[in-house]
Protein backbone atom coordinates (compact mmCIF):
# COMPACT_ATOMS: atom_id res chain seq x y z
CA UNK A 1 0.00 0.00 0.00
CA UNK A 2 1.71 3.64 -0.76
CA UNK A 3 0.11 6.89 1.17
CA UNK A 4 -0.42 10.08 -0.10
CA UNK A 5 0.14 13.55 1.24
CA UNK A 6 -1.41 16.43 0.59
CA UNK A 7 0.92 19.11 1.26
CA UNK A 8 0.11 22.09 -1.00
CA UNK A 9 -1.92 24.18 0.85
CA UNK A 10 -1.31 28.14 1.95
CA UNK A 11 -1.37 27.79 5.30
CA UNK A 12 -3.33 31.51 5.40
CA UNK A 13 -4.76 31.00 9.19
CA UNK A 14 -1.05 30.64 10.30
CA UNK A 15 0.37 33.33 8.59
CA UNK A 16 2.46 35.06 8.68
CA UNK A 17 4.46 32.01 9.72
CA UNK A 18 3.52 30.73 6.30
CA UNK A 19 4.98 32.89 4.53
CA UNK A 20 8.07 31.91 4.87
CA UNK A 21 7.89 28.39 6.07
CA UNK A 22 5.14 25.20 4.62
CA UNK A 23 2.42 24.59 6.74
CA UNK A 24 3.88 20.65 6.67
CA UNK A 25 7.27 21.51 7.64
CA UNK A 26 6.31 23.71 10.52
CA UNK A 27 8.07 21.87 13.33
CA UNK A 28 6.35 19.81 16.46
CA UNK A 29 8.85 18.50 19.23
CA UNK A 30 11.48 19.86 16.69
CA UNK A 31 10.43 18.16 13.69
CA UNK A 32 8.20 18.84 11.39
CA UNK A 33 4.84 17.84 10.95
CA UNK A 34 5.69 16.28 7.27
CA UNK A 35 8.28 13.91 9.67
CA UNK A 36 5.91 12.96 11.93
CA UNK A 37 3.30 11.58 9.28
CA UNK A 38 6.45 9.51 7.53
CA UNK A 39 6.93 7.96 11.05
CA UNK A 40 3.30 6.93 11.35
CA UNK A 41 2.65 5.23 7.90
CA UNK A 42 6.51 3.53 8.21
CA UNK A 43 5.46 1.95 11.82
CA UNK A 44 2.80 0.48 9.87
CA UNK A 45 4.53 -1.02 6.76
CA UNK A 46 3.96 1.93 4.42
CA UNK A 47 7.30 3.30 3.12
CA UNK A 48 6.04 4.08 -0.34
CA UNK A 49 4.81 8.15 0.13
CA UNK A 50 3.81 10.32 -2.51
CA UNK A 51 4.28 14.41 -1.55
CA UNK A 52 2.02 16.85 -3.28
CA UNK A 53 3.42 20.28 -2.80
CA UNK A 54 3.25 23.95 -4.55
CA UNK A 55 5.64 24.50 -7.32
CA UNK A 56 6.21 27.90 -5.27
CA UNK A 57 7.39 25.84 -2.30
CA UNK A 58 9.57 23.59 -4.15
CA UNK A 59 13.17 24.75 -2.97
CA UNK A 60 11.86 24.22 0.92
CA UNK A 61 10.52 20.82 -0.03
CA UNK A 62 13.76 20.05 -1.67
CA UNK A 63 15.56 21.72 1.15
CA UNK A 64 13.70 19.02 3.58
CA UNK A 65 14.04 15.87 2.15
CA UNK A 66 18.20 16.11 1.40
CA UNK A 67 17.93 17.64 5.34
CA UNK A 68 15.82 14.39 6.95
CA UNK A 69 16.89 11.90 4.67
CA UNK A 70 19.38 10.51 6.96
CA UNK A 71 16.48 10.17 9.66
CA UNK A 72 14.01 8.18 6.60
CA UNK A 73 16.17 5.48 5.27
CA UNK A 74 13.79 3.00 4.76
CA UNK A 75 10.62 5.31 3.20
CA UNK A 76 11.10 5.77 -0.39
CA UNK A 77 9.72 9.64 -0.67
CA UNK A 78 8.14 11.01 -4.29
CA UNK A 79 7.36 14.83 -3.91
CA UNK A 80 5.26 15.89 -6.67
CA UNK A 81 4.76 19.23 -7.51
CA UNK A 82 1.25 21.63 -8.35
CA UNK A 83 2.11 24.29 -10.69
CA UNK A 84 -1.30 25.56 -9.59
CA UNK A 85 -4.03 24.68 -6.73
CA UNK A 86 -6.05 22.05 -7.29
CA UNK A 87 -7.51 20.84 -4.18
CA UNK A 88 -7.86 17.57 -2.07
CA UNK A 89 -8.33 15.57 -4.80
CA UNK A 90 -7.53 17.35 -8.28
CA UNK A 91 -3.79 16.40 -8.38
CA UNK A 92 -4.61 13.09 -8.17
CA UNK A 93 -5.39 12.18 -11.82
CA UNK A 94 -2.11 13.06 -12.33
CA UNK A 95 -1.00 9.60 -10.21
CA UNK A 96 -3.16 6.93 -11.29
CA UNK A 97 -0.06 5.26 -13.06
CA UNK A 98 1.71 5.63 -9.84
CA UNK A 99 -0.78 4.76 -7.73
CA UNK A 100 -1.23 1.90 -9.63
CA UNK A 101 -4.90 -0.77 -8.96
CA UNK A 102 -4.08 -1.12 -5.32
CA UNK A 103 -5.69 0.70 -2.62
CA UNK A 104 -4.00 3.77 -0.81
CA UNK A 105 -4.34 6.00 1.95
CA UNK A 106 -4.62 9.41 1.75
CA UNK A 107 -3.55 12.14 4.04
CA UNK A 108 -3.89 15.76 4.93
CA UNK A 109 -0.32 17.02 5.47
CA UNK A 110 -1.67 19.72 8.75
CA UNK A 111 -2.48 17.38 11.25
CA UNK A 112 -0.56 14.84 13.52
CA UNK A 113 -1.90 11.48 13.43
CA UNK A 114 -0.99 8.84 15.68
CA UNK A 115 -3.08 5.94 15.55
CA UNK A 116 -3.32 2.19 14.42
CA UNK A 117 -3.56 2.16 10.56
CA UNK A 118 -3.51 -1.29 10.03
CA UNK A 119 -6.72 -1.71 12.47
CA UNK A 120 -8.04 0.79 10.32
CA UNK A 121 -7.01 -1.41 6.88
CA UNK A 122 -8.24 -4.45 8.38
CA UNK A 123 -11.39 -2.52 8.67
CA UNK A 124 -11.75 -1.53 4.98
CA UNK A 125 -10.65 -4.80 3.67
CA UNK A 126 -13.66 -6.22 6.27
CA UNK A 127 -16.29 -4.25 4.90
CA UNK A 128 -15.13 -3.34 0.86
CA UNK A 129 -16.03 0.33 0.69
CA UNK A 130 -14.76 2.38 -1.97
CA UNK A 131 -13.38 4.82 0.79
CA UNK A 132 -13.13 4.62 4.48
CA UNK A 133 -12.29 7.91 7.16
CA UNK A 134 -10.35 7.34 10.17
CA UNK A 135 -13.04 9.24 12.17
CA UNK A 136 -11.32 10.82 16.07
CA UNK A 137 -13.15 12.30 19.28
CA UNK A 138 -12.98 15.89 19.51
CA UNK A 139 -13.88 18.08 22.44
CA UNK A 140 -14.82 20.77 20.38
CA UNK A 141 -16.80 18.76 16.99
CA UNK A 142 -18.82 22.03 16.56
CA UNK A 143 -15.90 23.84 14.92
CA UNK A 144 -15.54 20.86 12.39
CA UNK A 145 -17.21 18.93 10.32
CA UNK A 146 -19.31 15.84 11.57
CA UNK A 147 -20.45 12.94 9.72
CA UNK A 148 -24.45 11.52 9.90
CA UNK A 149 -23.54 7.70 10.69
CA UNK A 150 -26.22 5.17 10.06
CA UNK A 151 -24.35 2.15 11.70
CA UNK A 152 -20.83 2.31 9.81
CA UNK A 153 -21.89 4.17 6.96
CA UNK A 154 -21.61 7.77 6.36
CA UNK A 155 -24.78 9.83 4.97
CA UNK A 156 -23.18 13.57 5.17
CA UNK A 157 -20.59 15.70 6.80
CA UNK A 158 -22.84 18.29 8.81
CA UNK A 159 -20.07 21.44 8.26
CA UNK A 160 -19.81 23.13 12.00
CA UNK A 161 -23.02 22.09 13.77
CA UNK A 162 -24.45 24.52 16.63
CA UNK A 163 -25.44 21.05 17.83
CA UNK A 164 -23.02 17.98 16.57
CA UNK A 165 -24.82 14.48 16.54
CA UNK A 166 -21.42 12.85 17.56
CA UNK A 167 -18.40 13.75 18.97
CA UNK A 168 -16.23 12.06 16.09
CA UNK A 169 -15.03 14.01 13.15
CA UNK A 170 -12.79 13.71 9.75
CA UNK A 171 -9.45 13.08 10.71
CA UNK A 172 -8.05 14.21 7.18
CA UNK A 173 -7.03 10.74 6.79
CA UNK A 174 -8.59 7.92 4.57
CA UNK A 175 -8.18 4.22 2.29
CA UNK A 176 -9.47 4.67 -1.11
CA UNK A 177 -9.64 2.00 -3.70
CA UNK A 178 -8.32 3.11 -6.75
CA UNK A 179 -12.49 3.00 -8.31
CA UNK A 180 -12.38 6.02 -6.05
CA UNK A 181 -11.34 8.08 -9.93
CA UNK A 182 -14.81 6.93 -11.14
CA UNK A 183 -16.71 9.03 -8.79
CA UNK A 184 -14.68 12.09 -9.77
CA UNK A 185 -14.86 14.43 -12.48
CA UNK A 186 -11.66 14.29 -13.87
CA UNK A 187 -11.98 16.96 -17.01
CA UNK A 188 -12.08 19.44 -13.87
CA UNK A 189 -7.99 20.49 -12.61
CA UNK A 190 -9.46 21.53 -9.07
CA UNK A 191 -11.67 18.91 -6.65
CA UNK A 192 -12.19 18.33 -3.28
CA UNK A 193 -12.50 15.12 -2.48
CA UNK A 194 -15.01 16.49 0.68
CA UNK A 195 -17.37 18.13 -1.59
CA UNK A 196 -17.21 16.74 -5.41
CA UNK A 197 -16.42 12.81 -4.55
CA UNK A 198 -17.31 11.82 -0.98
CA UNK A 199 -21.21 12.48 -1.59
CA UNK A 200 -21.30 10.63 -4.52
CA UNK A 201 -19.76 7.40 -2.73
CA UNK A 202 -21.82 8.06 0.03
CA UNK A 203 -24.98 8.32 -2.16
CA UNK A 204 -24.20 4.49 -2.90
CA UNK A 205 -23.58 3.39 0.56
CA UNK A 206 -20.04 2.72 -0.10
CA UNK A 207 -18.70 5.29 2.40
CA UNK A 208 -17.68 4.19 5.54
CA UNK A 209 -16.27 5.53 8.80
CA UNK A 210 -14.10 4.11 11.16
CA UNK A 211 -13.98 5.33 15.08
CA UNK A 212 -10.14 5.03 15.94
CA UNK A 213 -9.70 4.29 19.82
CA UNK A 214 -7.03 5.45 21.85
CA UNK A 215 -5.40 7.30 19.28
CA UNK A 216 -4.18 10.92 18.92
CA UNK A 217 -4.81 13.52 16.51
CA UNK A 218 -4.04 17.08 16.44
CA UNK A 219 -5.14 20.05 14.09
CA UNK A 220 -2.39 23.02 13.41
CA UNK A 221 -4.66 24.78 10.78
CA UNK A 222 -4.18 28.18 13.40
CA UNK A 223 -1.53 29.17 15.73
CA UNK A 224 -3.67 28.58 18.86
CA UNK A 225 -4.10 24.84 17.84
CA UNK A 226 -0.07 24.44 16.90
CA UNK A 227 0.55 26.04 19.94
CA UNK A 228 -1.32 23.34 21.86
CA UNK A 229 0.28 20.51 19.40
CA UNK A 230 2.93 21.81 19.88
CA UNK A 231 2.64 21.27 24.34
CA UNK A 232 0.84 18.31 24.38
CA UNK A 233 2.23 16.07 21.76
Amino acid sequence: MKAIIQAGGLGTRLRPVTYEIPKPLLTVKKKPILNHLVDLFTRHGIHEIGVVVSRAHEADFSRWQKTWRGEMPDEKITIFFEDQPSGTFGYLKHLRGWIGNEKFILSNGDELKDFDLSALKNFHEAHSPVATIALVKVPNPEEYGVPLINGHHIREFLEKPKNPPTEFISSGLYILEPTVFDYADLTKDFLMIENDVFPKIASEGKLLGYKVENGRWFDCGNLERWEKAIREW
